[in-house]
């Protein structure tokens, strides 16, 4: 969400700010309809000054037996009563517009962030290892799990399509990274565990900016509940509502959920295999922070994910995502894509994003600043994958896998594996 005042006063900037994520300007409309509900606001808090001036006049005009006044009072607060409920109505009515048309209207991009259309304004920052060489030609993920206890067509039978059965070592596998990934955020970056809801309410969707916008994207229940596509829902709504005092920030949220996306605008892409799957799990990364921390909290969330990466021996890059390619909610992002032999491309695994104060504004969560006066302003808020359990799986099966279709596990899983080393057709 966009602070109205903000646009007051400048705007030419919130409009070239829409410019830079390809949308037109906004800043008009948004005003007209900012001073309609200032201009209702302003005749309610008249009618309501007057109404309660003129009923302690009317006790002042019975005090003196002035009749005539007391009656022509009563008759002032009578028809004040008449028609403030028409007001409040009319105020209810001009916020709920005004709030409907800013609720649609993305983040906008950080100054340092590039311009682009699509994918192809990104600027790869770093990139760190080689892809591996084989002296067989690498298979594709679903080839290589497939003789490993990947069985999508039991899946489809039991669910549909883009869902996943696992079962022996490679099931064990994938459990081991969440646990690992998992104890690496909690017991080294210092991220708290939570258990979450996997179940939201629509106005926690609406916080971090699913809603209204991404409702088709979403699963709903039939008692107006979403399951979440991801537990930065749960985790960032912890504040929701809250005014959180600045010695205690920043607070870091990990939790390791299956996560649920219907893939509305993904037809046609990756629909095999386990890279974009309606049901997935994830260990997810959250940062609640004052403004002047959130940069370096990027950075540091940043290399988190980048750790697993690291330990795991995969090659990846990061990159720096354009204004055509960020998130909704998002004013900056980086993307760290792993490389994938079968495939013979740099596929995203994570994405970690600083929304600034957009969701906080929305949450409408709020923090004290250390001082006497302690003035309050709203929490800026930071998401990304640490990581997707199932990419994370794929990419170890493309990177690891050996000419008899075996896969090594990587050294780091042994501890978790329950003594296995590799995974053998």
């Amino acid at each position: 969400m966009h602070d109205i005042r903000a646009i007051r006063s400048d705007p030419e900037a919130f409009d070239a700010g829409l410019a830079r994520r390809g949308l037109a300007p906004l800043a008009a409309a948004l005003l007209a309809a900012d001073a309609r509900l200032r201009e209702v606001q302003t005749s309610l808090q008249a009618a309501l000054a007057r109404r309660n001036e003129a009923s302690r006049d009317i006790g002042a005009a019975k005090a003196r037996k002035d009749d005539d006044t007391a009656e022509a009072l009563m008759a002032v607060v009578a028809g004040l009563k008449e028609r403030i409920p028409g007001l409040e109505a009319e105020e209810r009515e001009a916020a709920a517009a005004l709030e409907a048309r800013m609720a649609g209207i993305p983040n906008l991009p950080a100054a340092d962030v590039p311009d682009g259309a699509d994918e192809t304004g990104n600027v790869v920052i770093k990139t760190v290892g080689a892809p591996p060489t084989f002296d067989f030609a690498p298979a594709e993920h679903d080839i290589v799990a497939a003789r490993l206890g990947y069985d999508p067509d039991a899946a489809a039978r039991i669910a549909g399509a883009r869902f996943a059965v696992l079962q022996g070592g490679l099931a064990r596998l994938h459990r081991a990274l969440g646990q690992w990934m998992l104890d690496v955020q909690t017991q080294e970056h210092g991220h708290v565990e939570a258990v979450v809801p996997l179940l939201v309410r629509a106005s926690a969707a609406y916080g971090t900016g699913q809603l209204p916008k991404f409702e088709e994207d979403l699963f709903k229940t039939t008692d107006d509940r979403y399951l979440i596509p991801t537990a930065e829902v749960s985790l960032t709504n912890l504040v929701s509502g809250q005014i959180v005092d600045e010695e205690a920030l920043p607070l870091r949220l990990t939790a390791l959920t299956p996560c649920f996306r219907s893939e509305a605008g993904s037809a046609g892409r990756d629909t095999k295999g386990l890279i974009r799957q309606h049901q997935f799990d994830k260990v997810e990364l959250v940062t609640i922070c004052a403004p002047e921390a959130a940069a370096a909290e990027h950075e540091r969330m940043t290399r988190a994910a980048e750790t697993i990466l690291e330990r795991l021996g995969l090659a990846y890059r990061r990159v720096l995502l354009c204004t055509g390619d960020m998130g909704f909610q998002s004013a900056k992002t980086f993307d760290l894509e792993v490389w994938l032999p079968g495939q013979g491309a740099w596929r995203e695994i994570s994405s970690i994003s600083d929304c600034g104060d957009f969701q906080g504004r929305r949450m409408n969560a709020r923090f004290r600043a250390r001082g006497e006066k302690g003035s309050k302003g709203f929490v800026n808020t930071l998401n990304g994958s640490g990581l997707a359990v199932g990419r994370a799986l794929v990419a170890v099966l493309e990177n690891c896998q050996r000419a008899d279709g075996s896969v090594a596990i990587p050294a780091a899983l042994h501890p978790y594996m329950g003594g296995l080393t590799e995974l053998k057709p």
